[in-house]
């Protein structure tokens, strides 16, 4: 027998005991699948055994870490099915690309998708749930994966392993069935109970219950303008030839990644050029509303599309609606009784809906500036009055919430949603999310705008994902146009910026986890030279050398 402390309570264990039947004789606790344990606060899977005298907590998909590895275990039973099915030349074919409503859009190069296949694909998985097999980890010699998987036709893996570091790779076999993926998966098949496949576009989605209710399917609602908008980053990523990490630290390695740099930007001001044509085009757009998740880069976005105003012949004025906050004195709390400066009480909508109407109507008005130290805002003799070809670049997170603007009328209003819309993928089946990238953003910028650690950002990053799933996401859909801010280079060049902020991060430190995370992904890029970064890229605002004000 052996003591472990379990949720901060003793208790003997049977020598050999593992965590997947510690965790059952404590399930009934807990209202979600516990699928892995944090034992003395590093993470661990539950085929493990229990370790003498551990401190041990668990997981369940009722979490972030357990959903992501839910969804993880789903995606392997998925590509299991379909080998089962329809052989290993499916499946080599098989990339599963970007989030769509609560599910990953997945195409095929050589398999046709239709109703009749994904039934097939859904019955095998379910088949192989009720069999409760085991996901079992091995660790092999990284020749030895690159071998196996050119073999099995999954180049996007070899290349990846090219780079690799460590002299081995974990791999996960099910039933014969062998891939690679990022982070950890649940013991068995068992496990894997919810989930559909759903026919979308000219692929589809394998589809998953919301994370805070794991048990229970959400009505299937993508946003078709977010959904072309990924797609088409897709489609440049493939014109790139740069769809993985692999491909992309190949042309790293090759030297050719000048011209593709080059190239991306363009691109970008391409599409800020046709947004400004448009606007120009719609002369009654006078309210250019812009809003976006955190670090998506708006401010640079806001410079580079006024540029692009002004070259169409008309004079943008930026108006930040962080100017309209009520007085620090009249902020809302939040449920732990700290300010509230995201929700839109946070905002004087009353004050700013009198100053745009004013503004639309001819009317000189006087332009506060909002005092943070003081908590006030202050009017400095700034003032502004419209002519006929100026426009108002206004740029907040409320700025698609017609709530905030609700007097303006519609007709002046043009809507932008801009995001980091990350393209590249680890590998086909091992997709990079859209957060990782942003948060990665902002630890680089607030290290070297505000001092800020990257503990204090990891800290922060469950609060500022709450307030864009409240204030941002909803709102996304009734986006005139989506501007993606990803680029398909950067984290090869914030990574340089980040490692040494999260090795800072101290092993008893609850964010250590999530930094122990972060590296691990950073490992897999090859660096770039920042200097390579033109001096009005997005990419600037969060590593310094902008051009612009930011």
């Amino acid at each position: 027998m052996a003591q472990i402390r379990v949720e901060g309570k003793m208790m003997e264990t049977a020598e050999g005991m593992t965590y997947k039947e510690l965790a059952k004789t404590f399930q009934k606790e807990y209202p979600h699948d516990i699928v892995l344990v944090l034992e003395n606060g590093r993470m661990r899977e539950l085929f493990r055994p229990v370790k003498p005298g551990a401190e041990v907590r668990f997981i369940t998909t009722g979490q972030n870490d357990g959903f992501k590895t839910y969804k993880r275990s789903v995606t392997l039973l998925m590509l299991k099915a379909i080998y089962d099915v329809a052989g290993m030349e499916a499946v080599s074919g098989i990339k599963v690309h970007f989030s769509v409503s609560h599910g990953y859009f997945c195409t095929s190069e050589n398999q046709k998708i239709d109703e009749a296949f994904l039934a097939k694909i859904q019955a095998r998985m379910e088949e192989l749930v009720s069999l409760a097999l085991p996901l079992q980890k091995a660790t092999i010699p990284v020749d030895e994966a690159i071998e196996n998987f050119t073999r099995h036709g999954m180049l996007d893996k070899a290349k990846l392993f090219k780079f690799r570091r460590s002299s081995t790779v974990n791999v996960y076999r099910l039933d014969g069935f062998e891939d690679y993926y990022y982070g950890y998966m649940v013991p068995d098949t068992g496990y894997l109970k919810y989930f559909r496949l759903i026919p979308y576009d000219d692929g589809f989605v394998l589809e998953f219950p919301p994370e805070k209710t794991p048990e229970t399917f959400a009505p299937f609602a993508p946003v078709e303008k977010l959904f072309v908008t990924l797609k088409n980053t897709i489609r440049w990523g493939e014109i790139l030839e740069i769809p993985t990490v692999g491909a992309l630290n190949e042309q790293i390695s090759g030297g050719n990644l000048g011209d593709i740099i080059l190239a991306q930007e363009a691109v970008m001001e391409k599409e800020l050029g046709n947004i400004a044509e448009r606007i120009a085009s719609e002369h009654e757009k006078k309210l250019i509303m812009i809003a976006g998740p955190s670090s998506s880069g708006k401010t640079t976005f806001s410079h580079r599309l006024s540029i692009q105003l002004m070259a169409h012949g008309l004079k943008p004025h930026p108006i930040g609606v962080d100017n309209y906050f009520v007085e620090r004195e009249e902020t809302p709390l939040d449920e732990d009784g700290n300010y509230n400066f995201e929700c839109l009480g946070a905002i004087d909508v009353k004050l700013f809906n009198d100053h745009m109407s004013a503004l639309l109507g001819g009317e000189e008005v006087a332009m506060p500036t909002f005092n943070f130290l003081t908590g006030k805002k202050e009017y400095k003799g700034n003032t502004l009055k419209l002519k006929e070809d100026d426009v108002l670049v206004i740029e907040g997170i409320h700025c698609l919430n017609d709530a905030m603007s609700h007097s303006l009328p519609k007709e002046n209003k043009f809507k932008i949603y801009l995001s980091a819309l990350t393209q590249l993928k680890i590998d086909e089946h091992n997709r990079i999310p859209t957060t990782d990238g942003r948060m990665i953003r902002r630890m680089v910028r607030d290290a070297r705008t505000r001092g800020s650690s990257a503990k204090r950002t990891i800290s922060m990053w469950p609060s500022v994902r709450r307030g864009e799933d409240e204030n941002i996401f909803p709102y996304q859909g009734d986006a005139d146009v989506m501007f993606n801010s990803a680029l398909i280079y950067e984290l090869a060049v914030l990574k340089q910026y980040a490692e040494p902020l999260l090795f800072g991060i101290r092993e008893d430190e609850p964010e250590y986890l999530e930094a122990k995370r972060l590296l691990k992904f950073l490992n897999y890029f090859q660096g770039i030279d920042s200097n390579m970064v033109p001096n009005n890229s997005i990419l600037r605002e969060f590593i310094g050398g902008s051009y612009f004000n930011v």
